[in-house]
């Protein structure tokens, strides 16, 4: 090694810390140097050789254990300790023990590549490096790096060995893989900067390694020496490449592997963690590193075999390596080098060369003023929204699409799919296809043989196979299986349904697969996690763009740098609060109101919803169906919708219409409903009407002259069975008489017009429901559904839902003690809308919260969602205009609007142009263009009786409507 260690010590160490650029002097630096010097002079030369050594301890050790570190530390004055496994708090207290021991701190290190977890119980585990590799914009991997830092340094670590820059080429690497951010040299250069940078921005030391690249072996170096048998100008141009660009921009430290390497070093099988060849020549002077410089573990087979204890750290040491990490036994290693410094192979310069480094290095970290480790809410600042929010956005910058035939993704025309999921990998894959589910109507198929499977699929037109393996670490298996591969195979010649493949492994998996002619589109999730899953999903069916790039070679089809990219279709995604600028600790009151709610008994049940942004970031269920259900509501429980149904159903077919030209708002029930002519309601307008300023009556009870004496449905109109002339049910066993649609009509025909100007009223989407169908010949529930829940995915919406979901699925409206005389579960409340076979324009339609989130973000996206534009956009603007505000009339047309001066339906917080509705049931939505903001409040506030009106006098939906936006973010 050809360096004068005492001459250039002062300059190499303020390169060191300012980066490998010019030196700049400073005070600060002039204090480092000084607290250093003055450091190394109180030191023994026992103590100085202590400071090289860094020794592995666990958290999860025996007692007896930890006394003889503390011993150890004493006795040896160990520069620093190499955490492992345990829990974060176990080694928070051992770390401030094993700190009252030792004179001079302890620098603390961990292996933490991918976040704390990769070593401890109870932390963060972060994406590893080949999903970060597939990520195109680096300041994702760079706040990765800062929060994996962050965490480091609250649990009192010093220095993080990462990035791993190895260039993983081959990929049958067993220890590398999955650690490494790819095969393209530029791509982990840039990564292994930002991830460096961010680490060291939260103020934690880097380590590059495997020095001088470790990625193109099939040998572990832990169990044998691995040789890197290429000419010096490959190792240039590949192995080394990452270390020239990260030394430039200041790297902190290098940790040397154990390798042969013949280019670098003439000695045959000469490690290269001994070896002063590529230490010190090529590392320290070619490429200019003046940081600190680490072996790999001592204890790995790859070099505790090249030597007698003792002698392969003398070795390490004196081949240009300032830290000897994990050291087989520390008292007989120093001894052998306090015999080579005696006898003069180990100069004082040589030393203090590398004492003073290290000692640097405790000052950049902050040990000049060290403090203990506050253990008080550790947990919570090791596993933290901020870390959730990260974890998604590097996940969704990652995932990979690699062939996309057909344009088949993302998925379009859900009316036109029928979709099934196969499952491949013994991983769980419940998150998959869960978040399918919200998407779309997606059935897993299963078979014990390829012929069952087969059989089952032929009734599907798209099949979604999932691989999913253990996500515990990177060196898990990943592969198909030969079963798996042969029915991929079988599966795709079923040419008769397209073919999707999402893998939640490292890409490698593909290359077994043998053709990908029948398989139209490839996903890559690269991990297993939850998050990976869901938010695979999301873009299969277009609710986030697709934007990774595939960081290594998976197959001749497949290159390093493949990359389809998708556009969002603008389907509503999921996340948490804070990704959209919301507070998940303000949502959290949404959920003390709610209890209020149930524990005032305003409602059995309820479900609330809060979308911003295009993703649904609260949707909960809260209660029971009824007061003495056993079984809870979730998400997926089913509502009856009352009056939402006027602008979820009704509504759009009127917007569409008056786009095609077959309705205006000025058109008047005369023309809708020609035998109107005489009645006095034949000059109301759609306009006014929709507006509820048309004068109609609030309501009819049609009901009422249909029951008998003793206020039972009379045998005139009904019949207990299904018969001829008696096919409208009514609810169970209770059928009206088919000629009773005509008499609601005519009994409309002979309404007189009320004297007040603004009355609230259902008459008008009786007659807008008969005008839609007259007009299409269709029932209007049919029309709805093919218009818009089917290909906008509402795939729990619908009317007279016990035709598609059990009873128990519905959560019940009332005890009807006074028309049906019994309990309404999966039969519309709303009476004249039973009457009308459960089809009614303003009543009828049942769905969950996160059905109607998908029909009011369509609105707020004006008529687009899905790929598919339902509405334009000025149709939209024109229904939500308040066309009679001068009249003190706040609807719009159709919608409900806020008051203009507070008060009214919505919470003063929302804006003018906000708008939405409510039901008698218990049920609200509301869509505020100036937020992108969807709420949704679901309830059966009238079971077991509609007199309970506590929820309505309470105000509470509006009142969690204000908590929503107090929680806004700035």
């Amino acid at each position: 090694m050809r360096i004068n260690y005492f001459l250039c010590f002062f300059f190499i160490s303020i390169s060191y810390i300012h980066g490998q650029g010019n030196p700049l002097i400073t005070k600060d630096s002039l204090q480092q140097r000084d607290w250093v010097n003055a450091t190394y002079e109180k030191m023994s030369l026992d103590e100085r050789l202590g400071q090289l050594f860094m020794v592995m301890v666990t958290s999860d050790q025996s007692k007896a254990s930890v006394e003889r570190t503390k011993k150890l530390i004493r006795d040896q004055h160990l520069g620093g300790l190499i955490f492992s496994t345990g829990g974060p708090v176990r080694q928070a207290q051992l770390t401030n023990e094993y700190q009252k021991n030792s004179k001079i701190p302890l620098m603390i290190g961990m292996d933490a590549e991918w976040g704390l977890a990769m070593r401890l119980d109870s932390t963060y585990a972060f994406p590893w490096n080949m999903t970060l590799g597939a990520i195109t914009d680096n300041s994702v991997v760079e706040k990765v790096g800062h929060q994996i830092g962050k965490h480091a340094k609250r649990l009192g670590v010093h220095i993080n060995f990462a990035p791993d820059i190895d260039i993983n080429i081959n990929p049958k690497n067993p220890i590398i893989g999955n650690r490494s951010f790819g095969e393209d040299r530029e791509n982990v250069a840039q990564k292994g900067i930002a991830f460096m940078k961010g680490m060291e921005s939260a103020g934690v030391l880097s380590s590059g390694k495997h020095f001088p690249g470790h990625g193109d072996t099939e040998v572990d170096s832990h169990k044998a020496l691995p040789v890197i048998d290429f000419n010096r100008q490959r190792l240039d141009s590949i192995e080394l490449y990452p270390y020239r660009k990260l030394i430039k921009e200041g790297l902190s430290s290098v940790m040397v592997a154990h390798l042969s390497v013949p280019a670098l070093e003439i000695k045959e099988g000469h490690p290269s963690s001994l070896s002063e060849q590529i230490i010190g020549e090529v590392l320290q002077e070619q490429l200019g590193f003046k940081g600190l410089v680490f072996t790999d573990a001592l204890n790995m087979q790859g070099v505790s075999n090249f030597a007698k204890e003792g002698e392969v750290e003398l070795s390490a040491f004196i081949a240009g390596n300032d830290i000897l990490l994990m050291p087989l036994d520390v008292p007989k290693a120093k001894a052998k080098l306090l015999e080579s410094y005696n006898k003069g192979r180990i100069t004082e310069n040589r030393l203090a060369y590398s004492v003073k480094k290290i000692l640097l290095a405790k000052y950049k970290v902050g040990l000049n003023r060290y403090s203990p480790i506050k253990v008080e809410n550790l947990y919570q600042d090791l596993n933290s929204l901020e870390d959730d929010v990260l974890y998604e956005e590097a996940i969704e910058n990652a995932i990979t699409v690699v062939k996309n035939n057909v344009s088949l993704l993302a998925i379009k025309k859900l009316e036109n799919k029928k979709i099934a999921y196969v499952k491949f990998g013994d991983d769980n894959s419940d998150p998959f296809l869960e978040e399918l589910n919200k998407y779309a109507e997606v059935t897993q198929v299963n078979g014990n043989d390829i012929a069952t499977l087969k059989s089952k699929l032929k009734d599907y037109n798209l099949i979604v196979i999932g691989l999913h393996k253990s996500n515990a670490n990177p060196w898990k298996s990943y592969k198909f299986t030969r079963t798996e591969l042969n029915w991929l195979e079988e599966i795709g010649r079923e040419r008769t349904s397209n073919l999707i493949l999402a893998l939640f492994v490292k890409p490698y998996a593909l290359l077994d697969v043998p053709s990908f002619q029948n398989i139209d589109a490839v996903v890559v999730g690269y991990q297993n996690s939850k998050i990976a899953q869901e938010k695979t999903a999301q873009i299969i069916f277009g609710a986030l763009p697709a934007k990774g790039v595939l960081p290594v070679s998976s197959h001749p089809e497949f290159p390093v740098n493949t990359s389809i990219s998708l556009e969002s279709l603008m389907r509503l995604g999921y996340s948490i609060p804070e990704r959209v600028g919301l507070s998940s600790r303000k949502l959290a009151q949404v959920d003390k109101l709610v209890q209020d709610g149930l524990d005032s008994l305003m409602f059995p049940g309820a479900q609330v919803l809060v979308a911003r942004k295009g993703k649904i970031v609260y949707n909960k269920g809260f209660g029971k169906p009824t007061y003495d259900s056993e079984v809870k509501i979730t998400p997926n429980t089913i509502y009856d919708l009352a009056s939402l149904t006027k602008i979820l159903a009704t509504l759009p077919m009127i917007m569409k219409m008056e786009e095609e030209g077959k309705v205006a708002l000025n058109s008047t029930f005369q023309e809708l409903i020609p035998s109107f002519s005489d009645s006095e309601l034949k000059d109301v307008t759609v306009l006014k009407a929709l507006s509820h300023y048309g004068r109609l009556p609030a309501w009819i009870a049609f009901y009422l002259s249909t029951l008998d004496e003793k206020r039972k449905p009379s045998k005139e109109f009904y019949r207990h069975q299904l018969t001829d002339g008696f096919s409208v049910k009514v609810a169970d066993h209770l059928y009206i008489t088919d000629q009773y649609k005509d008499s609601i009509y005519n009994r409309i025909g002979r309404q007189t017009l009320k004297a007040n100007r603004y009355r609230y009223s259902d008459v008008a989407y009786y007659v807008m429901k008969k005008y839609i169908e007259d007009t299409y010949k269709e029932g209007l529930d049919q029309l709805a559904d093919d218009f818009l829940y089917k290909p906008i995915g509402a795939t729990h919406t619908g009317y007279n839902p016990l035709g598609k979901f059990l009873k128990g699925d519905i959560a019940p409206s009332e005890d009807d003690n006074y028309y049906r005389y019994q309990r309404v579960q999966g039969y519309v409340h709303d009476m004249g809308a039973a009457m009308q076979g459960g089809i009614g324009g303003h009543a009828g339609l049942f769905s969950n919260a996160n059905d109607i989130a998908k029909i009011m973000q369509m609105y707020l996206q004006n008529g687009y969602y899905g790929g598919q534009q339902f509405l334009e956009s000025r149709t939209v603007k024109k229904f939500n205009t308040c066309f009679f505000c001068d009249k003190n009339v706040r609807r719009g047309v159709g919608f409900d609007k806020p008051e203009p001066n507070g008060g009214g339906p919505a919470s003063e917080l929302v804006s003018r142009k906000s708008f939405g509705h409510s039901g008698f049931t218990g049920t609200y939505t509301w869509a505020d263009p100036e937020e992108d903001l969807v709420y949704v409040f679901l309830s059966n506030r009238t079971f077991p009786t509609a007199t309970n009106t506590l929820l309505v006098k309470s105000g509470l939906r509006t009142r969690i409507q204000k908590v929503i936006y107090e929680a806004i973010l700035n």
